[in-house]
């Protein structure tokens, strides 16, 4: 097929005038359908900027049209369909983690017979959401089931968002297999899709009974406690309801699954620390965002919530938003007892006041000696300060913009009425990061007040700490996706420190599935 890119047209044009501008683009013959919708309100003008795909009579002519034409390109849908091999399994695979690797990898394991076992230490998302929120209204925490552990992982709990950087084939059967089981048919269009939180814990509900029905089976409150091993091969897992005997162990266990960490060091598995990143939630109004963004056209109903992405180099470190949630809420995402964690959630609407993201600076292994476990440390050191410093009880270090530009200790509520769940208390933030990443944040603020005139308001509301960006440590695997060191073990997805976010974790666990499937035969046809 051919990518008909660059075609802009008037705010609320349809789907088939964008189709009908490429189709007089080519001047061919053929299928033509929508593939992405985004907005250019540069300049005081807002414009829709479309990409249409074009299927033609034959792929010489799609190639011979394309190479004519700078704003087209010859594309060549990527097929999911790996060849089952024929080694003879012992046992049924078991998959560790349902997040988003974990549960497609689970997914393509069954639609081909192989009958996975899918082990989740937290609770089914509907138990999840409960304990969420009774954590969110001042209960205990719960350390297997939060926002970051239990079924769907800790995207579960964000805002479905499934932007990616990365340009594999398969990102379009992940969107595919998303709206199959119920997401919003408009993230097959949007340039920057999303489910929402609200829709996506349906979603994965639906997954997860698609797998039992192909006969698979998912054991939720079901923590991987050791790996069992023999002459360097896995031949089983141990879990908090007993023994599992298994020679092919999926290890989608998310990026906050320490315990894990140390275990798999502890058996020989070559685990390496990696870059990440640590910051806070900065707040706005999303009503301030959407005028920084769109000026005077802020408002029109035709025009998505402004949402942004932002980077800049400051002293030798880069600093950058992450994870921005237009129109949603600051969220409590503890995970260990005694430490206080920030990250973010919307629903599908984005109807909140207030748009949030982290801001978050790079840190490297040389802050951490390039080991492992004190990256870890580095982490978990930074979230109990937080816990310490906002008095415990998982209320969060907070302050006003103004006060933190200006090195003051100050949380001054005006317009922006911060939204953490489980309190605020002011604190110096210099405290936590100490003074190099502290001016780099500071420094990130102001250059990128000069891109969003909003973005330095003394009003937003700085909430951390945000410690959870990325796995800190990377278990190494082989070309054959195997770890290094243990036979049988496939790490994969964010928590193996292969992916970041929703759609790339999603795409490792299907090629990771893939390439148990090009090994092993059917346990069933």
């Amino acid at each position: 097929m051919i990518i008909v890119s660059g075609i802009r047209l008037p705010l609320g044009s349809t789907a088939q005038e964008a189709e009908e501008a490429a189709r007089k683009a080519v001047g061919l013959p053929g299928d033509y359908a929508l593939r992405k919708i985004s907005y250019d309100c540069r300049r005081g003008k807002a414009s829709m900027v479309c990409s249409v795909t074009a299927s033609l009579e034959d792929q010489e002519t799609e190639k011979r049209t394309a190479a004519a034409h700078p704003e087209m390109q010859f594309f060549q849908k990527q097929q999911l369909s790996p060849k089952p091999g024929t080694e003879k399994p012992r046992h049924r695979p078991v998959v560790v983690g349902a997040g988003p690797a974990g549960l497609f990898a689970a997914y393509l394991l069954s639609e081909y017979g192989y009958c996975p076992v899918l082990l989740e230490r937290g609770a089914d998302v509907d138990s999840r959401t409960t304990a969420v929120s009774s954590f969110f209204s001042g209960g205990d925490l719960n350390a297997d089931t939060n926002v970051q552990f239990g079924e769907g992982g800790a995207g579960t709990f964000s805002d479905g968002k499934l932007t990616t950087r990365i340009s594999d084939g398969l990102c379009d059967y992940v969107l595919n297999t998303f709206c199959f089981f119920g997401a919003p048919d408009d993230i097959l269009t949007k340039a920057k899709p999303h489910i929402g939180t609200d829709n996506l814990r349906s979603v994965v509900k639906r997954i997860r009974e698609k797998i039992i029905e192909n006969g698979g089976e998912v054991r939720f409150l079901c923590r991987m406690d050791d790996l069992i091993t023999a002459d360097g091969k896995v031949i089983g897992v141990r879990c908090t309801d007993g023994d599992i005997p298994a020679e092919t162990v999926i290890l989608a266990c998310g990026h906050s699954a320490r315990d894990t960490y140390s275990m798999l060091m502890d058996k020989g598995a070559l685990i390496t620390a990696k870059p990440f990143s640590v910051g806070f939630r900065i707040e706005h109004l999303q009503s301030e965002v959407d005028r920084s963004l769109y000026g005077k056209l802020a408002g029109d109903p035709r025009l998505p919530k402004g949402e942004y992405s932002l980077s800049a180099q400051v002293s030798g470190r880069g600093v950058y938003t992450f994870c921005m949630c237009p129109g949603g809420n600051v969220v409590a995402a503890a995970s260990e007892i005694g430490g206080t964690v920030t990250n973010g959630m919307s629903y599908y609407s984005r109807n909140g006041i207030n748009a949030n993201s982290a801001v978050c600076v790079s840190v490297n292994p040389a802050d951490f000696g390039s080991n492992p476990i004190r990256a870890i440390d580095f982490q978990r050191n930074m979230e109990r300060a937080a816990f310490a410093a906002a008095g415990g009880r998982y209320a969060a270090p907070a302050s006003d913009a103004g006060s933190f530009l200006e090195g003051k200790r100050g949380l001054n509520i005006g317009s922006v009425k911060p939204t953490y769940p489980r309190g605020l208390t002011a604190v110096d933030f210099e405290r936590l990061f100490g003074s190099e990443l502290t001016e780099c944040l500071r420094g990130g603020i102001r250059a990128f007040s000069e891109k969003m005139s909003c973005f330095g308001s003394p009003e937003a509301i700085l909430t951390g700490v945000e410690t959870r960006t990325s796995a800190p440590v990377r278990i190494n695997r082989g070309e054959d996706r195997q770890a290094v060191g243990i036979k049988g073990l496939y790490p994969c997805g964010e928590g193996a420190g292969y992916a970041g976010g929703i759609m790339s974790s999603a795409v490792d666990g299907l090629r990771t599935a893939a390439a148990v499937i090009e090994r092993f035969s059917p346990l069933k046809d």
